[in-house]
């Protein structure tokens, strides 16, 4: 975290995973960021970022996107500038999702996955999915504004059975 009085600013999602073995069909794996508003915290979000779809103030940014897994080092990366977004967003949910083409995998099916979450050079969580082996999608993060501005980090991994469209409307609804 920043400082005690800033809260989280501006966050790096890393996500990394093996390639699928020689001759198999490629895992694609994509990190999904729900924005939501004061009005609606819980509800439909105000804009969702992934591979396909960018963040209309410029506030969070894919900056690599594989569709393979191929290379050394990260496989995807999500920068959040938290503390750019207007005062009308309130919460944020990170997740993770598997494409499901052809075939269904989950987590378990792919080797080496993790999630690293960082505020600079300070870890926030780390995460290998193993306790959500058997899903499709899941949350890896929640981010909310209290009242007086400020972001705050908490972890949320859940496990979800859905496909990457239908994951990114249920990911914000059910909290733990």
């Amino acid at each position: 975290m920043s400082s005690l009085n800033k809260g989280v600013e501006k966050v790096q999602v890393a996500l990394k995973w093996d390639p699928s073995p020689s001759g198999a069909p490629p895992h694609d794996l994509d990190i999904i960021a729900a924005v939501y508003s004061a009005d609606d915290p819980h509800g439909e979000p105000v804009h969702l970022v992934h591979f396909d779809r960018r963040s209309p103030d410029g506030t969070i940014t894919l900056n690599r996107d594989s569709r393979t897994g191929l290379g050394f080092g990260d496989d995807e990366v999500m920068t959040l500038e938290l503390h750019r977004m207007a005062s009308s967003y309130v919460r944020v949910m990170v997740g993770v999702a598997i494409q499901q083409s052809p075939g269904r995998k989950t987590f378990g099916d792919i080797t080496n996955t993790a999630v690293r979450i960082a505020e600079g050079y300070t870890e926030l969580a780390r995460h290998d999915f193993s306790a959500v082996s058997g899903s499709t999608a899941a949350t890896v993060a929640e981010f909310t504004r209290d009242g007086s501005g400020v972001w705050e980090f908490r972890e949320d991994v859940r496990g979800f059975d859905a496909d990457p469209d239908s994951f990114a409307t249920l990911m914000g609804a059910a909290v733990s």
